[in-house]
């Protein structure tokens, strides 16, 4: 019989490829996203030039991570993309939490990269509120979306479609949505730690990762009436 360090040891070299993958690809997507508001600022007084080209920069980065870095982990970089995976019986429950706690220390570090990158202190609480309440209910949709974009590829054999479908889709939510399409628990925490055009106060936070939450239940439903046969191969 193994021990449970002995144990613990088979898991952590079955997963660190893909822990390491998800970490790495979430601090790069945070630095794309942090970084290029930051360097929007830099450029332009124009509110809706910052936003267009922070969403260029981020559509573009985070579609070649998940091209890159999706063999190795599935490039989730997001915890209700790895809840989803968890919730579809492909994840087991010590992998998602290994997931998801890669991605928030990626995420954070990715911030402290961004700030660092741009002379600002490594971690400065953001002053952006985003309370309202369209906000949240901002969040619901654009997480939903983003799902439905993800796994109505994946369940219909076609994850191949992934990259380019996600980082269209998130360009073009930075726009339909009031919230700017934040659609990720780890991205709304990280975003706190700097008081930059990409920022959110850490009391808007918690009502963003539940609207977040509601969005992936709502997504999950959805999901299993419109593709109720996976047709990964998974």
């Amino acid at each position: 019989m193994n021990s449970p360090d002995a144990s613990s040891a088979s898991w952590w070299q079955q997963n660190v490829r893909k822990l390491t993958a998800e970490f790495v690809g979430t601090a790069f997507l945070l630095a794309a996203v942090v970084g290029s508001g930051i360097m929007a600022e830099n450029l332009t007084d124009d509110v809706g030039l910052q936003l267009l080209q922070n969403a260029f920069a981020t559509a573009g980065v985070l579609a070649a991570l998940i091209y890159a870095l999706s063999a190795a982990s599935g490039a989730h970089f997001n915890p209700v993309v790895t809840l989803a995976e968890r919730a579809f019986g492909q994840l087991d429950s010590r992998t998602t939490l290994g997931y998801i706690g890669a991605q928030l220390s990626g995420a954070i570090v990715g911030v402290i990269v961004a700030n660092l990158m741009f002379d600002l202190p490594a971690i400065e609480w953001s002053t952006k509120d985003r309370s309202a309440s369209n906000l949240v209910f901002a969040e619901v949709i654009a997480t939903l979306g983003l799902l439905m974009v993800i796994f109505g590829l994946v369940r219909s054999g076609r994850s191949h479609a992934v990259a380019v479908a996600v980082g269209g889709y998130i360009g073009g939510a930075y726009y339909f949505t009031s919230s700017t399409s934040f659609a990720n628990p780890a991205v709304t925490v990280a975003r706190t730690m700097s008081d930059t055009f990409a920022g959110i106060q850490p009391a808007s936070a918690p009502a963003f990762i539940a609207a977040q939450l509601v969005g992936l239940g709502v997504a999950l439903g959805l999901l299993r009436i419109l593709y109720p046969n996976d047709e990964s191969g998974n």
